[in-house]
C-alpha cells in the first residue's frame, strides 16, 4: 500500500512541476528587482485561472499523499 501511495505522490509531483511551468506569465527577473510593477494586483481570468486552481488542487493532493505515507505502516 505504501508503494502505491509513493508512486501516486511522484506522479502528482510531476504534474505540479508541469503546472507551475505553464503558469509562467512572462514577467522576468527585472520585475523582481524593481522593474515595472504592472504584475502587482494581476487578476487571473479564463484558462490562467483554471491552471492556477488545478495547481492548488494538485498541491492539496500532494499534501494528502504525504500525510498518508506517514500514517500507513
Amino acid at each position: 500500500m505504501k508503494n502505491i501511495i509513493s508512486i501516486a505522490q511522484l506522479v502528482i509531483a510531476c504534474i505540479i512541476v508541469i503546472l507551475v511551468i505553464i503558469q509562467g506569465n512572462g514577467s522576468g527577473m527585472g520585475e523582481t528587482f524593481g522593474g515595472d510593477g504592472a504584475g502587482f494586483g494581476h487578476q487571473r481570468r479564463g484558462m490562467e485561472r483554471g491552471v492556477f486552481m488545478l495547481t492548488l488542487v494538485a498541491l492539496a493532493l500532494f499534501i494528502a499523499t504525504s500525510l498518508a505515507v506517514l500514517l500507513v505502516r
